[in-house]
């Protein structure tokens, strides 16, 4: 058996064909898809990108492991004390090592350990090749490292190779001479056809690209990545937001289709499974954020997963599943053995004949632009934030994923019944994991409030990224909140964020007379 990871950061299952896009993004893709078992609800446990990571190669729950953020002590694993043998967890139980157990030569096409300093998601690896470009690599720059590893070892049977694409990531950097194939599609139904109503109410909104601070905290331009806006203020902004996303999806399909005829002219396509996934989605327009993975919503956390398994079954599984649970299918579907650590559970009869398995509930976390957890069932997405990384969301949030996929109306104050049984799941999950950590773990700490304990997430910290001094940093975005027409937005985050006691806070963001 050979197995070949596809990992395309940030990429939404929406925006592909065979989950229904009405854009022709991913027509390589798609074929692969008539021969696998796509997956409609799979979400990563935690978002986005190193806590997805790490989630999927240990086989558990930030909440376990301790990475849930892109710094600061919940961006490294927690120390595992004197319970520690020769090597650690991530080397003992980790996915690719159970791989190599099983005979497997393990390789990897990825700069993803260099760039967040995540060593341990290399753990198990016969091979890694980096890229070299921390993540700003575009797909024709990974290629000849792919196309090298499987003109050497292609042919050659046991391996489980990582391919890991950045193109779809912003800022959007297919090359110019690529041209613009989604030039006169049509935006997304619910924007083609209130794109101005939508943009009126996003522009009253604070916080990280949001649509009028598209860079983060402003709207500086990025003059060597024009498929990037720098606002989103009309209806031509939101087709330069959505045409590059969908350019970076169709870039990295063009290359997925190279592997493809790499993988047939070998001989080998039909014998060798493909997995196609994602470490998050993206936000575009959901929670009036764009081009980013800031949430602990279906947009940000929901990922493609799409298996073409010699002799499985071909069609559509839309119960609810995590990334952590592909770890526990694989040893299944190979003979393997489920790690005592492990936090998933196995949908290999879903692979196998097509069996109506999966999970009921889900419960997803964010603690690098936020910090948040959320629970999905049935049509019902109930999010609880605990930082609101300066977007000024209530504690509280509901969301009617089947009527309002792009979560749009909020329905919290409608509907609290549901809000209590939203936070009676959080909890209850919560309680498990607790119990679970007294058990296993050499500490009892939910990683999330060592976020906020250190000030909050890294994306969202009182000293903004590129921007020097403390909270003075909050009071200068303050300042451009005001001079840009959010007054009220202003308002509201001086009292949420600032300390009324700190006289020269007070000072610092006093209106002027």
């Amino acid at each position: 058996m050979r197995i070949l990871y596809l990992d395309l950061d940030s990429c939404r299952p929406d925006h592909l064909g065979c989950y229904g896009y009405h854009r022709d993004t991913s027509p390589h893709i798609d074929v692969i898809a008539r021969q696998a078992m796509i997956f409609h609800n799979c979400h990563t446990s935690d978002a986005p990108c190193l806590p997805s990571r790490t989630a999927l190669y240990s086989g558990r729950f930030g909440i376990q492991s301790g990475v849930v953020g892109h710094g600061g002590t919940a961006a490294n694993p927690k120390i595992e004390g004197s319970s520690r043998d020769f090597s650690d967890s991530f080397v003992n139980q980790g996915l690719a090592r159970q791989l190599q157990k099983l005979g497997y030569h393990t390789a990897m096409i990825s700069p993803f350990g260099q760039r967040h300093g995540a060593h341990w998601f290399y753990a198990g690896f016969n091979e890694v090749h980096n890229s070299g470009g921390g993540g700003m690599e575009s797909a024709e720059e990974v290629w000849p490292s792919i196309a090298s590893w499987l003109d050497r070892r292609g042919a050659d049977d046991h391996w489980f190779l990582h391919v890991n694409f950045w193109g779809i990531h912003a800022p959007y950097r297919v090359p110019a001479d690529y041209g613009e194939p989604f030039a006169d599609a049509p935006l997304p139904p619910w924007l083609e056809t209130d794109a101005e109503a939508v943009l009126a109410r996003h522009n009253r909104l604070t916080g990280p690209h949001s649509s009028l601070d598209f860079d983060m905290y402003d709207d500086r331009p990025h003059p060597d990545y024009p498929r990037y806006p720098d606002s989103v203020r009309t209806r031509a902004d939101l087709r330069r937001v959505f045409n590059g996303y969908d350019t970076g999806i169709r870039y990295v399909d063009d290359h997925i289709g190279r592997i493809v005829a790499r993988l047939k002219a070998a001989g080998i396509y039909d014998d060798t499974a493909i997995i196609i996934s994602a470490d998050h989605g993206e936000n575009l327009g959901e929670l009036g954020i764009y081009s980013e993975h800031g949430t602990a919503d279906s947009a940000t956390c929901r990922i493609p997963l799409i298996i073409k398994w010699p002799g499985g079954a071909a069609g559509v599984n839309s119960k609810l599943h995590y990334n952590v649970d592909l770890a526990p299918t694989l040893m299944d579907l190979l003979g393997g053995e489920k790690q005592p650590l492990w936090d998933g559970a196995s949908y290999a009869p879903a692979v196998l004949t097509g069996a109506d398995v999966g999970r009921d509930e889900v419960v997803v976390s964010q603690c690098a632009h936020v910090c948040q957890r959320s629970v999905r069932w049935e049509n019902w997405l109930y999010l609880r934030t605990y930082h609101d990384g300066f977007h000024l969301f209530p504690q509280e949030m509901l969301y009617d994923l089947e009527a309002d996929p792009h979560e749009q109306h909020d329905l919290a104050a409608r509907h609290p019944e549901l809000c209590r049984e939203g936070q009676w799941r959080l909890s209850r999950w919560h309680d498990a994991q607790m119990q679970r950590m007294a058990r296993s773990a050499s500490d009892v700490v939910d990683p999330l409030w060592t976020v906020v304990r250190e000030g909050g997430p890294f994306h969202a910290r009182s000293t903004l990224p590129g921007q020097p001094g403390g909270l003075e940093g909050i009071a200068r975005y303050i300042a451009r909140l005001e001079a840009t027409g959010r007054a009220d937005g202003a308002a509201q985050l001086r009292a949420a964020h600032l300390d009324p006691l700190n006289p020269v806070l007070k000072a610092a963001t006093r209106p002027a007379a």
